[in-house]
């Protein structure tokens, strides 16, 4: 699980986003003209092939995250692999083109149309004449009925994680004839395209039991171009075969293997042979680009040939220089292990020369988040100054430009550049200026150079931080206090590369930091202050800023592990720019697997790293994530996804009124405003949108990094011989994917 992009909510946002979040059709008759938002940052890099060049059979073997714990997109614990099964063997009625705009899916819609908005909306789908579920029996009413009863939120029998949509219908029932299913709202809704995708039959929706356990481990009938074969947790795969009673384009594939793979192990799965398509880390895709190098024999020594040529020139030096036998022993042993660590990789980089990097952008973006529930970013005032330090052009430029990606800083928390919402609101925060920022603090009551009283803690004497040192410690210790070694990508979304400058460490720390949390004035004796009123210093521009004896200190919460380089980079760079305001911001590491749990949701952070999704239905999508947290009759704050704590009513009734508004224009003025308002309340500031690189075996054709596109499960497959060009797919023996 990437935590620069999911979390408990980021889950179920993603799934919706895959799945229902892919579903808009053109704007109604009347009802606005299309607002140009620019193109997509990047395209889809998928290797398009003509279906009549791609080979008939092969097994596509495709690394996965998970193998999920429930195929029922709806409940709570579903992930993106859930959704990822859901869009190859079950009913979606749109699929997203490469600008984030949906299209019917003709495959199982002929159209769907608002027919009536007075008194009630009422939308007719008409579905396929062909559409039949793998039984043979037709989709229809009876199907949108039952997810409609299931997930209302009227049977609380039903354990549903989403019910956003379904709770505005009043009632499903059958049109004028069998291919028609009429609904009607019992108030309007303008994201009703969102709805009835995935569609599961009402085998699964029609009662609890079934909902609730049925489809968790299997689904009986489905109907898409591939069927659900096996959920084998032994072997940690899910095997989709091809549905004999697919009406649509015949699926090229025989068979698609997903198969679960840790990131740090995807490239000796690929050298392997046992993987053909792959999501990888940037050190990752280096590899691959490199073993794509012709070999003439002047390509530099790197990684273990490398690390051989110095065991080469160690063990000269000793000859030369002579040695006893037991330290003669140990560097011929030292040298052993780097050969054979030499000719793995060397084998490694043979075997992955079948293979290339396909890259785009995700339809996601990392943002930081400040929480605004207590503390110095509980004043809007704190975190505008926070915002406004940042230079979200550099931030973006450390992680995209090595790459090779558009470097372009995020506008929106709504949208992505090519989506029809997407507009840059950034404006409303104001650009980066730190004589700003200063003066944001300095009206909150945080000046520089103010006196910070001396802790009297005894165990200061101790070298024991005074401020906030349990927690840090223990971050510290958990992550061995160290840079993270691993060669993982932060679970599914690796982002950038590090720039190998270890901002997380001491860098971080402001000027004249004596290391305890307490910040010392010019390096005088603790206690030591000028009187009230003196002058500040030179430099007092730059100079830590305090307010009641107290410095600005900000807690700054990493998850640790394989794949954290580049938020640790990130992270770092920020702390570079708080620290030329007066702010410092203390890095601290935590365990991976408790990161969103027990410090996200929970609160526990004032500065964090994580990434949202974009969808084409923000209305709903996105309110969660930016309402206002209301008091909970238990006393408690229900902060749904907002775990910033930071909301206002005014972004609420934007929410709103662009889910009840069916006009497009309107709907999007609104959805912009609405934007506006979360930039200026400073709770999140997007950052950059999140490259996506994936490995792909060469011969492979329509898959890769789908960027904003649904991908078409069957046209994927493996190219022909003959349409391979000559000298054919490298490393494609090793495979039993091709025909």
């Amino acid at each position: 699980m990437s935590h620069d992009g999911i979390g408990p909510r980021a889950v179920l946002r993603s799934v919706a986003f895959l799945t229902a979040g892919m579903l808009t059709v053109p704007a109604l008759a009347g009802c606005g003209s299309e607002d140009p938002a620019g193109e997509p940052l990047a395209g889809a890099d998928v290797a398009a092939a003509d279906r009549s060049d791609i080979a008939d059979g092969g097994t596509l073997r495709w690394a996965v995250d998970t193998v999920p714990d429930t195929l029922n997109t709806f409940q709570a614990d579903a992930d993106t692999t859930t959704a990822r099964i859901a869009e190859a063997v079950l009913p979606s009625m749109y699929r997203t083109d490469g600008r984030g705009r949906a299209v019917r899916n003709a495959d199982y819609l002929a159209s769907a149309d608002v027919v009536d908005t007075e008194p009630k909306q009422v939308v007719v789908y008409r579905l396929a004449q062909q559409a039949v579920w793998s039984d043979g029996r037709e989709i229809g009413a009876a199907d949108f009925a039952a997810q409609w009863r299931a997930l209302s939120g009227k049977d609380t029998a039903y354990w549903t994680a989403r019910n956003a949509g379904y709770d505005r219908i009043e009632k499903v029932e059958r049109g004028r004839n069998d291919l028609e299913v009429k609904v009607t709202f019992s108030r309007p809704y303008a994201d009703w395209k969102s709805l009835f995708s995935p569609l599961y039959p009402k085998e699964v929706m029609g009662a609890p039991d079934s909902f609730n356990d049925g489809a968790r481990k299997k689904l009986k009938v489905t109907a898409g171009p591939f069927t659900v074969d096996k959920v084998d947790t032994k072997e940690d795969e899910v095997v989709l075969t091809r549905n004999p009673r697919w009406w649509g384009r015949a699926a090229r594939l025989q068979k698609i293997v997903l198969r679960a793979v840790p990131h740090d192990k995807r490239v000796s799965a690929l050298s392997d042979g046992t993987l053909d398509l792959a999501e990888i880390d940037p050190e990752a895709a280096r590899r691959i680009t490199v073993a794509a190098l012709p070999q003439d024999g002047n390509t530099p020594l790197m990684g273990p040939e490398a690390d051989r040529s110095a065991a080469d020139a160690l063990h000269s030096w000793a000859v030369a220089n002579g040695s006893d036998e037991e330290a003669a022993d140990e560097e011929i042993s030292a040298r052993e292990k780097l050969r054979k660590k030499a000719e793995k990789y060397a084998r490694q980089q043979k075997a992955l020369g079948g293979f290339e990097v396909r890259k785009s952008l995700e339809p996601a973006y990392t943002q930081l988040a400040l929480n605004g529930a207590e503390g110095p970013l509980s004043d809007e005032r704190v975190r505008r100054a926070v915002a406004r330090a940042l230079d979200r052009e550099d931030l973006a430029g450390a992680v995209l430009k090595p790459l090779g990606l558009p470097a372009e800083p995020v506008g929106s928390h709504l949208a992505l550049s090519g989506q029809a919402a997407y507009s840059d609101s950034s404006g409303a925060l104001g650009k980066p200026d730190a004589k700003e920022a200063r003066a944001l603090l300095s009206d909150a009551g945080w000046v520089p150079g103010g006196p910070v009283k001396e802790q009297k803690d005894s165990k200061k004497d101790e070298g024991e931080e005074a401020a906030g040192s349990e927690a840090d410690k223990e971050d510290t210790k958990d992550s061995g206090g160290s840079e993270d070694s691993g060669d993982g990508d932060d679970g599914a979304y690796v982002v950038g590369e590090d720039d190998g400058r270890n901002h997380g460490t001491g860098d971080g720390k402001a000027p004249h930091d004596s290391g305890t949390g307490q910040l010392k004035q010019g390096g005088a004796p603790a206690g030591a202050y000028a009187p009230k009123g003196t002058a500040a210093p030179a430099r007092a521009d730059t100079a830590p800023v305090a307010k009641d004896g107290k410095a600005l200190v900000l807690r700054f919460v990493l998850p640790s592990g394989p794949g954290s380089k580049t938020l640790e980079t990130v992270a770092g760079r920020i702390a570079e720019m708080l620290e030329k305001i007066g702010i410092r911001a203390d890095i601290s590491k935590v365990d991976n697997d408790s990161y969103f749990k027990d410090h996200i949701a929970s609160g526990d952070f004032d500065l964090a790293l994580y990434s949202w999704p974009a969808t084409a239905f923000p209305a709903t999508d996105a309110r969660p994530v930016y309402s206002k947290p209301v008091p909970a009759a238990d006393g408690s704050l229900n902060v749904e996804q907002n775990w910033t704590r930071v909301g206002t009513d005014q972004v609420d009734q934007l929410f709103d009124q662009a889910i009840a508004t069916l006009d497009d224009s309107e709907r999007r003025d609104l959805i912009r405003k609405a934007d506006s308002r979360i930039w200026a309340a400073a709770g999140s500031i997007p950052l950059y949108q999140r490259p996506q690189l994936v490995a792909a075996r060469k011969n492979l054709a329509n898959a890769g990094a789908f960027g904003f596109a649904t991908p078409v499960y069957e046209d994927m497959g493996f190219l022909k011989k003959s349409a391979q060009g000559p000298e054919g797919s490298p490393g494609a023996e090793n495979s039993d994917s091709g025909s």
